[in-house]
């Protein structure tokens, strides 16, 4: 808990100074360039009991590089902006547009884990034991971390907030 509470707080000292006051869609204004989310497509039972479609309706992230590793690739990176994910069950037509415009620093590690200090809504998607959380697709919003060991296992660690099951928003 600790631990939660100080990336939370090192998230909240990074955003003070790191967030552009208005970084319009598409700019490059000081370091921050557009992240975008590509549409994805997952089987039925690998999230939810049914084939799911996820497909961003509005996408204004932006990222900035914070440090690097010695060989150049990214080692922190602060992710912002309005994302709007419409998830749809493929097999009823059933549609949720799910709020993801969170604020996340990510820290790339060297093993391929990741560890993300995360203020409001993230799309985090769980599959059968892969994560403290049971199989689905949630949006988790509020205070929180998230750690993505280097086999995929995701461990949402909840200062505050919520967690918003999708499957059962579209089922």
């Amino acid at each position: 808990m600790r631990r939660t509470v100080l990336a939370l707080l090192t998230l909240a000292a990074v955003l003070a100074g790191a967030v552009p006051a208005a970084a319009a869609p598409g700019s490059t204004t000081k370091g921050w360039e557009p992240a975008p989310s590509a549409p994805w497509d997952v089987a039925a039972g690998v999230r939810c009991d049914f084939p799911v479609h996820g497909e961003p309706v509005v996408d204004d992230v932006v990222q900035r590089v914070l440090d690097t590793h010695p060989d150049g690739s990214a080692k922190r990176v602060v992710y912002t902006g309005d994302l709007v994910v419409r998830v749809t069950n493929t097999g009823t037509g059933s549609f949720y547009d799910a709020d993801a415009g969170g604020t996340a620093v990510v820290d790339y590690r060297t093993d391929g884990s990741q560890h993300w200090s995360v203020l409001g809504p993230v799309l985090v998607g769980v599959g059968e034991s892969g994560g403290n959380l049971p199989r689905s697709l949630y949006i988790v919003d509020g205070g929180y971390t998230l750690d993505i060991s280097s086999t995929g296992y995701k461990t949402v660690n909840m200062v505050y907030g919520t967690q918003d099951d999708l499957c059962a928003r579209i089922d």
